[in-house]
This record gives structure tokens, sequence and C-alpha cells, in this order.
């Protein structure tokens, strides 16, 4: 095999194609499993996943599931949506974990990035089979169990970071999560203020217990807890703010699944803002971010037919400044969500 080593089984053998079938269809069958997250998707060959997803979506649909969804990991640091967006195409999954977006996110705000990087990654939506539409699929994240955990990368970047500025750091970028296109996936732990001090097995410390001196020495963020006691603290405050971007995403279709365009990006960090326009009246929402370390009062970019905003989240302007702009004032490190009046 071509994985570390590890033994491998013939996957370019009818038998084996077939079998693997079997015995996931069977899961389909007898327990109405309702998707699958294939691991190191990359190391296949093209041909077994042009045979083997096919047949999981024919069997979900068979049984009556909906929105069965079957997506794999390309893994590794940095990955092109170029590269990604290949498995679509040629392996024929509807989609795959979005590598790009949790390095955009590394990038602009655990880093110094400019805001144009996140630009770039969105503007490649169209290279994944169905367009930029299916890209709205995709699971996002910013931490996970094999790449380390997004607060590890800031305190890389910034080590002489405040707590203050970690945990603004952090929540930034789960709101990115929440609120940009794609399928938000949160990592256990986060939520808790878990950082690692690592990749892989330095970032996998779970909320009970630990008996693990790795784990145990670990400085939390947002917290004076440690993880050798249980971390289920839903006064945390990374654990609330999820919370209240989640409820925003819940209420919000536009924020779930509404197209997304892309308004406003520099060469340096500060400003990006994106529109997510409803599904169901077409009316907008700006999504506004500052990932900068100051603050800053910015035009940004609407529909002429927005004349009239609400604020979801931060602080909005009641009206467009002109047509087609609004004005915003957005503390370092922070972001405001600005509903439109339902398009007439």
């Amino acid at each position: 095999g071509d994985f570390v080593g590890l033994d491998d089984i013939m996957t370019e053998h009818p038998r084996v194609v077939q079998g693997m079938i079997d015995i996931y269809g069977s899961w389909i069958d007898k327990y109405g499993v309702d998707g699958f997250r294939v691991d190191t998707a990359r190391h296949v060959n093209p041909e077994f996943w042009q045979a083997f997803v096919p047949a999981m979506l024919e069997r979900a649909k068979a049984n009556n599931i909906p929105n069965f969804h079957i997506f794999g990991e390309i893994g590794g640091i940095g990955l092109e949506p170029g590269k990604l967006a290949v498995h679509t195409r040629v392996d024929k999954y509807p989609a795959v974990i979005d590598f790009a977006f949790r390095q955009a996110a590394v990038d602009t705000v655990a880093g110094t990035g400019a805001t144009n990087k996140l630009w770039e990654l969105f503007f490649q939506d169209p290279l994944y089979e169905g367009g930029a539409d299916k890209a709205r699929i995709q699971p996002t994240f910013v931490s996970n169990h094999d790449n380390g955990r997004f607060g590890y990368f800031v305190r890389k970047a910034f080590p002489q970071a405040s707590d203050e500025e970690q945990l603004k750091r952090v929540t930034l970028a789960h709101a990115m999560l929440l609120t940009l296109r794609g399928v938000p996936t949160i990592y256990s732990g986060d939520e808790q203020g878990f950082a690692g001090d690592g990749w892989d097995q330095d970032s996998r410390e779970d909320m009970f217990p630990s008996k693990t001196a790795v784990y145990n020495d670990n400085v939390l963020i947002g917290t004076k807890a440690t993880t050798a006691q249980s971390n289920f603290d839903t006064a945390h405050p990374l654990y609330t703010k999820m919370a209240q971007l989640s409820g925003m995403r819940q209420r919000h279709a536009a924020l779930r699944r509404g197209k997304q365009i892309v308004r406003n990006y520099a060469d340096t960090p500060g400003l990006f803002a994106v529109s997510r326009i409803d599904p169901d009246d077409g009316h907008e929402i700006v999504v506004a971010f500052n990932t900068s370390d100051k603050a800053m009062t910015v035009n940004v970019e609407v529909a002429t037919q927005s004349t009239k905003f609400g604020a979801i989240y931060g602080q909005c302007p009641e009206s467009a400044d002109t047509p087609g702009r609004i004005r915003l004032t957005l503390a370092r490190l922070d972001f405001a969500v600005c509903e439109a009046g339902a398009k007439e």
C-alpha cells in the first residue's frame, strides 16, 4: 500500500469492489445510515469510487433516506481547491472535506495573510463538479484530529498574544466557519478552548478527565480549567459563542443554503465581506469580518435594492449609505451580520 506501509486490499478487483458495496450497503439497509465520511480517499484508485459512490447513493435512495451525504477525506496541509475538486470530477464524490477552507482560515486569522486569500478560495468554487452550487455542500473545518487545533496555530503565529487576543482569533475563525459557504464541522473540544500542542495525537484530547500528561499540561483558551477535569462547560465563552452562531445559522436559510457573493477583500489583513442570498425570497445577509488588530470603518458593497438593514450580530447601519453600499464599523478581530429587508 501507499499509506505509511499499511496493508492494502486489491480495490481494482471486481470481487473487492462488489464486496465493499455489499458491506456498506448492508449498513444502510439494516441501520438507516444517512451518510459516510470516507477516510484517506485519495489512496484508492478512482475506478473503485466510480462504482462505489453511485451504489451508495442508489442504496440510500432505495431506502428513502433523505439528504444522504457521502464525502471523501482528501487529506493534507494547504491543499488547493483544484486538487480537491479533481476528486469530485474523477472519483465522482459529491463532496470532499474542504482542507483549502481550513488553510485560508489559518493564513488569515491564525496568521497575517491578506483577506484576498479568502477571495482566492471561493473564486475557485466553480472547479468542483456541479460548480459553485455544489461547493456549498463541502464540509468545512478549522480544526481536526490530524492537522491540529486552530488555537495551536494562533499561538504558533502570535506567541506574544494575550489571552483575550487568542480567544478573539479562535472565535473569529469559528464565525467564518458558521456563516460562510459549506457545511461546518466543529472539532470536539474546540468549544471548550482546547488548543493542543501540535498535530495528530497532540490534538486528540477528549472532554472526559484525562490522565495523559502531555494533554494535562496544556493551557486552554478562555478558561482556567485543564484536561485533567471534565470539560463540558456550557458557560465557556467559546461554547456560548458557537451556540449563538449555530442558532443564527438555523434561523436564517441564507446562512445555511444561500448563494455566496464575495463583496470585499484586500491585499492586507482587514476587511472580508460576503453576501449570502436567501434561497426563498432573494434578500441578502451581509457578513463582514475584520482580520486586522485595529478597528476599522469600511464601505461594503451590497445589492442596490438592499436599502434597509437590521443587525443579526454586531453593529449594523439601519440603511444603505448610498445605493449599493453600507458603512460598517468593526472592532479588531470582530465581525458583523447584517440582514437586508426582504426583496420586494
